[in-house]
């Protein structure tokens, strides 16, 4: 069994990890000359956070997760939070001490919600930080991400690639069987039942394979099939319907 197909952290291998650990090898491992950075996109729920914890620990990567209030500076703090440097007082500084660890380090870089930096008109600081290191810079986000980067073409334009994270499929589902529902075994038709109700989301398959894990070890069983299960409870995401009659 190879490193990719380990678990860290109790992150299984799934498909959208796998195709993330590909584009970070790719642009780790480009020819002299090619962009050094690259987007990894797809809706919510589809397990790209996920992956990046897989990746940051595969490729000793830095990661930071961008929230939506974060300035510039606390950015630049973020990062060199992860890296264990001290930050300068300046942005400026701040970015010149990435670059240079970066640099030094070889180590590549993640940044999952990029889609905040584009909002908040900060995402030229990235390119900045590229540019003074040539280390390879990973970003993270939602499904119209790409889209939004047109909008900067110094960015856009030193992209490597664009890999989008796809639905989860049936084999998603078995390997997150051992990691919520340890211990019991889910027959294959209650396995298309939870990929099928969960509209393939990867956060929903998780949610619904700890339920009916959770329904079993209330009912002292080992084993679950489609029959032991009423699909009504699965969560799909939906908004729960108005309640009538509340006081």
């Amino acid at each position: 069994m190879t490193d990719e197909r380990q678990l860290y952290n109790s992150v299984a291998p799934l498909r959208n990890v796998a195709a993330l650990v590909a584009l970070v090898d790719r642009v780790s491992t480009r020819a002299l000359g090619l962009p050094g950075m690259a987007c990894f996109y797809g809706p919510s729920g589809f397990g790209k956070s996920t992956a990046a914890v897989y990746a940051e620990n595969r490729f000793q990567a830095f990661q930071v997760q961008v929230k939506s209030a974060w300035s510039k500076k606390k950015f630049c703090e973020a990062v060199l939070g992860e890296m264990a440097v001290r930050p300068a007082r300046s942005i400026g500084d701040m970015v010149d001490q990435i670059s240079e660890h970066l640099a030094v380090t070889g180590a590549p870089l993640l940044i999952d919600e990029a889609d905040h930096l584009v909002a908040r008109k900060m995402i030229e600081i990235v390119r900045d930080i590229y540019e003074g290191s040539q280390s390879p810079v990973i970003l993270i986000g939602e499904e119209l991400l790409p889209q939004k980067l047109k909008e900067w073409e110094r960015v856009h334009g030193r992209m490597l690639d664009w890999v989008a994270a796809e639905p989860g499929t049936i084999d998603d589902v078995e390997k997150l069987l051992p990691i919520y529902a340890a211990g019991v075994h889910f027959d294959r038709p209650l396995c298309e039942a939870i990929l099928k109700h969960s509209h393939h989301s990867i956060r929903r398959i998780s949610v619904n394979i700890a339920k009916v894990s959770e329904r079993a070890k209330m009912m002292g069983r080992n084993e679950m099939g489609v029959g032991d299960w009423d699909v009504r409870l699965f969560f799909t995401g939906d908004a729960p319907a108005p309640r009538r009659n509340v006081a």
